[in-house]
């Protein structure tokens, strides 16, 4: 058995579970779907051959769910085999009339107090943290489980997900075609990785993931992008903001106002802490604006130098300004007019 513990990080259980390893009962909750299915998955997947799960893999939904049923196949024993998985997968969903979901849920505590060393159970509680404190108690007491939280990624963190996930492929990617990459797909790491593993299979003899073959196969231009654009603000290049903001234009669909203005948001909220940190070293700086990334903070550091502190508030209150009226409120100005204005406020702040 591994050592008892009640908190752990992904890539630790990961390498219990790979390393067959497991617990009795698994709880897996939070804000970010991601890991929950991963982590459900490769429990199976160690834990039973292909030829065992037809009669010892047992998977039930919430919204189908009755958790006395599920408590009694908990506590079958497998059939030609060392074990069985019981996974209640969308336990959020469970719903039965005149009954909440945490007092379903807190029937589990009895079967927490003594668990079939045979049976694995695996309960993924999706958009948050689990309500069943009676378990959760048990648990604790019983030591007979674990509770494993996914929390909600940031965006400033995607980009290093994305490179660390192409690492774990044997190929390699800049932070700039990771941006890149996660500015098109958004943090949604399910979609992220599945375009990741597409371009894995197209990659050339250096196993390389390039602006280019970015473009060609996730439909974002290496030219035309909000890391682009970022680099033209950063620069002060009129020019290159302005033929930006006309592909952006000419391509809606893929360049919608409703995201660059947040990314210009973030970015100049960045350099303002860049202009007014008292800690000036690298390491003070990444810790200011809650980065790894050096790439990162040389792009922001070279747009402090070029606009002051008055001039990243005034900024700020510009994008906010853009912001509100392109959701309609106070302007019937169309969206795309709104953004060119906004650039020229902030190249003349």
């Amino acid at each position: 058995m591994p050592p008892k513990k009640n908190d752990i990080t992904y890539h630790a259980l990961r390498n219990e579970i790979i390393a067959k390893q497991f617990r009795p009962i698994y709880i897996l909750q939070g804000e970010e779907p991601y890991y929950i299915d991963l982590l459900a998955d490769l429990i199976v997947d160690n834990a039973l051959t292909e030829d065992e799960r037809d009669f010892n893999l047992t998977m039930v939904y919430g919204m189908d769910a009755d958790v006395k049923q599920v408590i009694n196949a908990c506590k079958r024993y497998p059939v030609m085999a060392q074990r069985q998985v019981v996974v209640l997968r969308e336990a959020q969903g469970i719903s039965k009339p005149g009954v909440s979901i945490e007092k379903e849920l807190n029937l589990f505590k009895f079967y927490a107090q003594k668990p079939l060393e045979s049976t694995i159970l695996v309960i993924c509680f999706k958009g948050g943290n689990i309500k069943a404190p009676e378990l959760l108690k048990e648990l604790k007491a019983a030591q007979t489980g674990i509770v494993f939280t996914s929390n909600k990624v940031r965006d400033y963190e995607v980009p290093r997900l994305a490179v660390d996930y192409v690492r774990q492929l044997g190929c390699n990617i800049d932070e700039k075609s990771a941006a890149m990459l996660t500015d098109a797909v958004g943090t949604d790491l399910a979609r992220l990785f599945g375009e990741i593993d597409k371009l894995k299979i197209l990659v050339g003899a250096d196993k390389r993931i390039t602006p280019a073959l970015i473009e060609r196969n996730i439909g974002i231009s290496k030219d035309y992008n909000n890391f682009e654009l970022e680099d033209a603000f950063s620069a002060r290049n009129a020019e290159k903001v302005y033929r930006i903001l006309d592909y952006f234009e000419k391509n809606p669909k893929n360049n919608p106002v409703i995201v660059t203005v947040p990314m210009l948001f973030s970015f100049f909220s960045n350099v303002l802490l860049i202009r007014t940190s008292r800690d000036r070293t690298d390491k003070g700086l990444l810790a200011q604006i809650n980065s790894q990334s050096l790439f990162r903070l040389g792009k922001l550091k070279k747009a402090a130098a070029n606009y002051s502190t008055m001039a990243c508030v005034n900024i700020i209150a510009y994008l906010r300004e853009c912001d509100v009226k392109s959701k309609g409120q106070g302007s019937r100005q169309d969206a795309f007019a709104l953004q060119r204005e906004l650039a020229y406020k902030i190249l003349h702040a």
